[in-house]
């Protein structure tokens, strides 16, 4: 863990990104104009990318995500995970199929694989274009699906605009602090809670963090029906809003929905993700599903350098990651 006192890896907002109108690029309830691609984790000032990296007294590192495999449990209207070969030494042999010409008396082969399924399988980072909203399928930024939307994907705040994330992290152990293996399912998190569980924990919120929000859902993982018995807890509107007022550039948590489903108070008119609305489409805060905090939180670790570089990939509307924290 590292002292509360620690510096803090703020980021520097200024007041115009781009060459896009503030009604185009869209203000925030911060009363700013962040990049309408990438959001304000984007604007992390250089000194507080190094006040980040001085953060690792030990040189030990956590990964905190699960190895993802074919078939894999997923957000059940996601496409499935599915990993086909599709080379092999023997298949290239009976296709004959010479990759390097008709010498080979070593009898050289290789092996090669499609990948197939959503970004957003297993840990994994949502673009700002993953979510829309109102008549015209709007996301953060102002852009819409009637304009910006192809049969590639989304033009803008696509998967290859994420930026890197290089930053504070903060854990939040919500199934900790209850003293329990995980929440039940649809089980709210509110403000009050959260602020509870800092308390607890010694830690604070500081402009610039990245707060993850461990459940105890992975504890279950790959196990379906132990999964179903704790499926979407999660922070309620509550809580979004503060976490917002506390300048993080993302949050995340263990489940695949991040926030409380079904939702507790969808409003007027009802919005099944409130959270979502608020925190990614909104305000260009960033989400992370599916997040593994199982090892983090056996060992007490509150406080860590956080690195997640998503992979660019066009059109798409995440990506999925590998993250790490080290201490």
């Amino acid at each position: 863990m590292f002292p509360s006192g620690a510096a803090s890896p703020a980021t520097n907002r200024p007041n115009e990104r781009s060459d896009m109108s503030m009604e185009t690029s869209g203000a925030t309830s911060r009363g700013t104009v962040d990049d309408p691609e990438r959001g304000p984790a984007a604007t992390q000032d250089p000194s507080a990318l190094l006040s980040a990296l001085q953060m690792p007294t030990e040189g030990k590192v956590y990964s905190l995500a699960l190895p993802r495999f074919s078939g894999m449990p997923l957000f059940g209207s996601h496409p499935p995970f599915q990993v086909s070969m599709y080379r092999t030494p023997m298949g290239l042999a009976g296709d004959g199929v010479e990759p390097w010409g008709p010498v080979n008396e070593v009898n050289l082969g290789y092996m090669a694989e499609v990948v197939s399924g959503t970004s957003h399988s297993g840990a994994h980072v949502d673009a700002l274009a993953h979510m829309t909203i109102g008549p015209d399928s709007h996301w953060y930024g102002g852009s819409s699906a009637h304009e910006h939307l192809g049969d590639r994907g989304p033009k803008i705040g696509d998967g290859s605009k994420l930026p890197h994330f290089i930053t504070r992290g903060v854990l939040l152990d919500v199934a900790g602090y209850r003293s329990v293996e995980a929440l039940p399912a649809h089980e709210p998190i509110d403000v009050g809670e959260l602020k509870a569980v800092a308390a607890h924990q010694g830690v604070e919120l500081r402009p610039g963090d990245i707060v993850l929000i461990r459940t105890g859902y992975l504890s279950q993982w790959p196990d379906p029906e132990a999964l179903a018995r704790h499926k979407t807890p999660g922070p309620d509107i509550s809580a979004a809003h503060w976490l917002l007022e506390s300048g993080v550039v993302a949050t995340g948590s263990d489940t695949e929905t991040y926030e409380v489903q079904p939702a507790p108070d969808p409003g007027e008119p009802a919005n099944p993700q409130p959270v979502h609305t608020l925190l990614l489409i909104e305000e260009g805060i960033y989400l992370f599903e599916s997040i593994y905090l199982e090892e983090l939180a056996a060992d007490e670790v509150y406080e860590f350098l956080f690195i997640a570089l998503p992979t660019k990939v066009e059109g798409s509307t995440g990506s999925m990651l590998d993250p790490v924290a080290i201490i």
